[in-house]
């Protein structure tokens, strides 16, 4: 089985009993534009181990890093958001942090729902993203990836999205409707926000969405569904660390990687997710 930094760990670091429980997931059936999404997980895992330990001035991997075996996603998908519902509560229920590698983005209801009945406590999304993901359904499936967040909406789930720059009518009324907190990409690149206060009754315990699309096309092409006018690197991760503060992450996904030959975005999606690790801490 592939481990996530495998080259690094020490057998004490990779036990079950690490504070972080990495899970596969290479769901790909709603995408809707470019494919390859089912590969992403595994290319994930194999280019961390190219990571180095140190990483925003911390060493993550010193607090241990578990890695499942990949998750089952054949089957009709709300069965697949239940097998993903009952690995994520039990990370949770076990005090640690359950990673979820994508993927597509559908995934997050699944990673989230696990996570929520496990602390039976109000959760909040970090969403970076370069869609509102708020549709009600999309062409026909209402656990599409651009619906994914308004299955949680409807959930209870707070919502702050960070990165937006394609949305329909419908996703504005429902941020309207739903309360949604936002700071769309024309806003955040133009103006060079690094951070951004959430709202003060955000809640503490706070799940982090990260689809790398919300990354602009020049530094992350290698995603299913590119739009000009994206995040950077650096942004996107400030943003997401200002968010953290005074607050607890309780889980994160990374999603919508979709391999194309080209080592250097496999890395790139490895390292957020390992720099997201050190948010975490």
């Amino acid at each position: 089985m592939s481990v996530f930094l495998d080259s690094e760990l020490t057998d004490d670091e990779r036990r079950d009993s690490g504070r972080f429980r990495v899970i596969p997931v290479p769901l790909e059936r709603t995408v809707s534009y470019g494919s390859g999404t089912a590969k992403g997980p595994a290319a994930i895992i194999e280019a961390s181990n190219e990571l180095e330990r140190i990483v925003a001035g911390s060493e993550p991997c010193a607090s241990g890093i578990f890695t499942e075996p990949p998750l089952d996603c054949t089957g009709p998908l709300p069965e697949v958001m239940e097998r993903l519902a009952t690995r994520t509560e039990a990370a949770t229920r076990a005090g640690r942090i359950p990673v979820t590698l994508g993927g597509e983005h559908s995934l997050s209801y699944g990673a989230v729902a696990g996570v929520a009945r496990a602390l039976d406590r109000p959760i909040g999304i970090v969403q970076i993203d370069a869609h509102a993901d708020l549709r009600v359904a999309y062409q026909g499936e209402k656990h599409s990836h651009a619906s994914v967040m308004h299955l949680l909406a409807e959930d209870g789930i707070r919502l702050a999205q960070f990165g937006v720059r394609a949305l329909c009518a419908q996703e504005v009324e429902s941020r309207k409707a739903n309360g949604v907190f936002f700071r769309d990409a024309e806003e955040l690149v133009t103006e060079n926000t690094l951070a951004a206060d959430l709202p003060g009754d955000f809640p503490e315990l706070v799940y982090v969405s990260f689809d790398v699309d919300g990354l602009d096309p020049s530094q992350m092409p290698a995603t299913g569904t590119p739009v000009p006018g994206g995040l950077g690197y650096y942004q996107a991760l400030r943003l997401v660390e200002h968010a953290l503060r005074g607050r607890r992450c309780v889980g994160f996904d990374v999603v919508e990687l979709a391999p194309d030959g080209n080592p250097a975005w496999d890395f790139t999606a490895a390292q957020i997710t390992y720099r997201l690790m050190a948010a975490c801490l």
